[in-house]
């Protein structure tokens, strides 16, 4: 693996997993030799975080890492619900039944008691994106899906903390793939819409909850 995806894909997964919080300065000095690179493959994983708008040039030297608010949200759900809606409309005619049959029995046997029990969880949604991608098969609708989704991962932590909400999401993606092995493009669509509403509803709730929390 090259210097800048080892780079690259580190910073990632500390900024998705909050590790390296919001505003967090990321000194190209400090950074290279914590990561044991140089500075051009620094420099380059910063490039690609940034063209991921995970974050900013604070100065020609210091970079930043970017926050998320919830005007941020709102505007990442509005083109998530347009992607996903329309990845599940085409799914539903063009997927593989039996692989979205199988998904929806896994969400049905999905457990989200326990930090274990929600990464297992949270492995099925992933491959359940997969599988829309395959099959819907358009290039240019997964490359979008895969930006929002980069961002999804730090939005989605705020909802670990709501059992209630975790329980209900589990239910709603097993409709979601059982509407699509059963050929429903609209029931798909309409159930993708459903689970995007109450899951931007809920993660709102916990950010001013958060907010409310932390306010002196």
């Amino acid at each position: 693996m090259r210097a800048s995806d080892r780079a690259y894909r580190t910073l990632l997964d500390e900024i998705q997993s909050g590790v390296l919080a919001p505003g967090t300065v990321l000194g190209e000095v400090e950074q290279s030799s914590r990561l044991g690179v140089s500075r051009t493959p620094l420099r380059e994983a910063l490039g690609r975080l940034a063209a991921d708008g995970l974050v900013a040039q604070a100065s020609p030297r210091v970079t930043v890492v970017t926050g998320i608010d919830a005007d941020d949200i709102r505007e990442l759900f509005a083109v998530r619900r347009a992607l996903e809606e329309t990845s599940a409309r085409l799914a539903a005619q063009r997927a593989d039944p039996a692989v979205f049959a199988e998904l929806a029995e896994e969400f049905g046997a999905a457990s989200v008691e326990g930090a274990a029990a929600m990464d297992d969880y949270y492995d099925v949604i992933a491959r359940f994106d997969a599988a829309l991608d395959a099959a819907v098969a358009n290039d240019y609708l997964s490359a979008a899906l895969r930006t929002v989704r980069t961002h999804l991962v730090r939005v989605r932590r705020l909802a670990r903390d709501n059992p209630d909400r975790l329980a209900a999401s589990v239910a709603e993606h097993r409709l979601i793939a059982s509407a699509i092995a059963a050929r429903d493009a609209e029931l798909a669509a309409h159930a993708t819409h459903i689970h995007l509403h109450n899951a931007l509803t809920s993660i709102l709730d916990s950010l001013e909850s958060f907010r409310k929390d932390t306010t002196p």
